[in-house]
C-alpha cells in the first residue's frame, strides 16, 4: 500500500467507527474532520462530497463483515456445516463488532429506507448480496442433500435476516439478558424445518 493508500484506510476506519455512533446520516467531511484533526479540504480531496464519503464507509463497513463473518464461513463444508458456520460468525459479528455503535447496516437501513438515493442503492445491494450469500449457502446445501429440495433458499435467507435483526433489537436497544438464547432457539426450529422429513398428510 502507499502511504496515501494508508491514509485513505485510515481516515475509512474512524469515518464508519464514527457512522455507527451517529448514523450514516450524521457522517459529514466536516464532523470527520473535526474528529481527526484534519483539514475540511484535506478530507474533502479525498472523497469530494459527502454522499461520496457515505458510500465509501459503506463499502469498508462491508468489507469488515466480509472478512469477519462471510469469508471464515464459506471454508466450512457445504449444507448445514456452514449454515451454522455463518450464523455464529454472524452472532460473534452482533456481540463483539469493532464498530462501537454496533451493526452500522441495521442503523443505516432505518435511516435510508425512505430515502432515495445512491447511498440508498448501495446499502440495499450490499443487503441482497449479503442475503444472497445466505440462499445460495442453502441452495448448495440442499443440493449435497442436507435440506428440503422443496424448500425456498430466499425464504431461509429472509427468515435468518429476521431472526438478527430481533436479536440486534432485544439485545441493544432493550437490554434483553434472554436476546441470544432466544435468537439461538430460532435459528434451531428454522434449521429443523429445512432438514426434517415431511410429514405426510392424511384426507379428512
Amino acid at each position: 500500500m502507499t502511504k496515501g493508500d494508508l491514509t485513505r484506510q485510515a481516515i475509512l476506519d474512524r469515518a464508519t467507527r464514527l457512522a455507527s455512533q451517529l448514523g450514516l446520516g450524521g457522517l459529514t467531511i466536516g464532523a470527520l474532520a473535526d474528529e481527526m484533526e484534519l483539514s475540511k479540504s484535506g478530507l474533502f480531496a479525498h472523497f469530494r462530497s459527502k454522499e461520496a464519503l457515505q458510500i465509501q464507509v459503506l463499502e469498508y463497513g462491508a468489507a469488515l463483515f466480509v472478512e469477519a463473518v462471510v469469508r471464515p464461513a464459506l471454508h466450512a463444508p457445504r449444507g448445514e456445516p456452514r449454515m451454522r458456520a455463518l450464523f455464529e460468525g454472524w452472532m460473534d459479528w452482533a456481540r463483539t463488532s469493532p464498530l462501537p455503535g454496533g451493526c452500522l447496516f441495521v442503523a443505516a437501513a432505518t435511516e435510508f429506507d425512505d430515502r432515495p438515493g445512491p447511498v440508498r442503492d448501495r446499502l440495499a445491494q450490499l443487503q441482497r448480496d449479503w442475503l444472497s450469500v445466505i440462499a445460495t449457502s442453502f441452495a448448495k446445501g440442499a443440493g449435497e442433500g442436507h435440506f428440503l429440495a422443496d424448500q425456498d433458499p430466499e425464504q431461509f435467507a429472509q427468515d435468518l435476516y429476521g431472526i438478527m435483526l430481533s436479536y440486534h433489537h432485544y439485545s441493544r436497544l432493550l437490554g434483553d439478558s434472554k436476546a441470544e438464547p432466544r435468537a439461538r432457539r430460532a435459528f434451531e426450529t428454522l434449521l429443523a424445518a429445512a432438514t426434517a422429513p415431511l410429514l405426510p398428510t392424511t384426507n379428512r
